[in-house]
Order: structure tokens, then sequence, then C-alpha cells
């Protein structure tokens, strides 16, 4: 990667980073399409590489507002997904993965829009974590499932639930990717060449993420949603 890609992909993850410490979403969504294009060889790892540091700082910062059963389940449902996402990247196409994902995202993002508003159970939360852990480490994209499911609640519970669950899951695919041979150690370095970009991202995301209400946080998980659908199937 030549300095000036270093130089704009750097200038993504900065966005990338303030968009998702503001509404706890979109880092994936901005950054690995960007990537894909740079330097696909670095996906999903470094892209997972990044995400730790951040979630776990927007998961502290708001870490008296975490859903913690709701966590607990997806997580357990996480590990089961993980696991399904590994065997994904060995045997299903690239571009038939890219095309079930992203239609199946978009179609549950326009039932959420027209659906009544709910209050997630158990199964849900399962459900969500599973598919996560299926997208996220085969494409690196795993927030649509757990953005749908707490659609309804407040921005700072969005926030930092999401944030916990995703470090939870990040760490597991990242073990199993590497133990499964497919992380090497120059995804790592340019994960670590981004990290004062991602850190800049982030820190300036303080100033703005308490102004988010509901209602705004609620269609800017819709719009995330589709777009994730149409990014992966675009990737695909």
């Amino acid at each position: 990667m030549s300095i000036h890609v270093l130089a704009a992909v750097a200038l993504v993850v900065v966005v990338a980073a303030f968009v998702q410490g503001t509404t706890g979403l979109g880092f994936a969504l901005i950054v690995a399409p960007v990537v894909g294009i740079a330097d696909p060889g670095l996906l999903p790892v470094a892209l997972l590489v990044l995400m730790i540091p951040l979630n776990v700082y927007v998961a502290w910062r708001e870490r008296g507002r975490v859903d913690r059963s709701g966590a607990g389940w997806i997580t357990a449902g996480r590990l089961v997904g993980t696991l399904g996402g590994l065997w994904v990247l060995v045997v299903v196409p690239t571009d038939r993965l890219a095309l079930l994902i992203g239609v199946s995202t978009i179609v549950a993002a326009v039932t959420a829009l027209v659906a009544p508003a709910f209050r997630p159970g158990r199964g849900a939360f399962v459900v969500a974590g599973a598919v996560t852990g299926v997208t996220e480490t085969s494409t690196g994209i795993g927030g649509p499932p757990l953005a749908l499911v707490y659609q309804h609640e407040p921005p700072p519970v969005l926030r930092s639930t999401v944030a916990v669950c995703f470090v939870v899951g990040e760490v597991i695919s990242l073990a199993l990717l590497a133990t499964a041979g497919k992380a090497d150690v120059e995804q790592f370095r340019a994960a670590l060449i981004l990290l004062p970009a991602l850190a800049l991202g982030a820190l300036l995301s303080r100033w703005v993420h308490h102004r988010l209400d509901g209602r705004l946080m609620r269609l800017i998980v819709l719009i995330f949603a589709v777009a994730s659908g149409v990014v992966v199937i675009i990737q695909g």
C-alpha cells in the first residue's frame, strides 16, 4: 500500500470511527469497501483488529447503560455463528455469500421499517448473535443484525450493548481465523499503523454522541442496515 493510499485509508478510518463512536454503528460499512479496493488481503482481519479498541472505548464510555442480559444471549449465539462464518469462508463462493447476506439484510431492514415496535427476547438475541457471527467472520460487516434487534432501545443502550457484543465477537473471530491460518502479520501491522486515525475519530465522537434522540437513532439504524446490504452485494 503506497503512502498516498495509506493516507486516504487513514482519513476514511477517522470518519468511520467518528460515525461509530457517535451512533454505535457504521465503522465496517464505511471502511470495508475502501480497504477492499486498496488491499483486499487485509479483510476481514485488519478490520476486526481496528474495531476492538474502538468498541472497547464506546462500551467503557457508556458502561452504565449496557443490557447485560441481551449481550449474554447475543454472545451465546455468536459462538455458534462464528464457527458458521469460518465454514462459510471455506465452502461458499464469495459472490453467492455476498448476495445472500446483502439481500437478507435489506429485507430485514425494510420489514423492521413497517413492523410495530417490539422488545426482543432471548430468541431474537440468539438469532442476531448467530447471524452476526456468520457475517462478521466472513465479510467483516456484522452490525445490521444487532442494530435491528436494538432499534427501539435508547441510543446509549444500543451503542454500549452493541459495542460489548462486538468486542467479544471480534476476539472470538480473530482467534478462530488465526487458528485456521487465515490471519497473518501484515494484516495486524496495517491495523496498528491505522490506530492513531482510529483514536482521533473516536475522541471526536465524544462531543456529539449524546445529541442523538431515539427517533433519529432508529432512522440511522435502518439506513445503515440497508446500506450495509447494498455494500455487501456490490463487494460480492
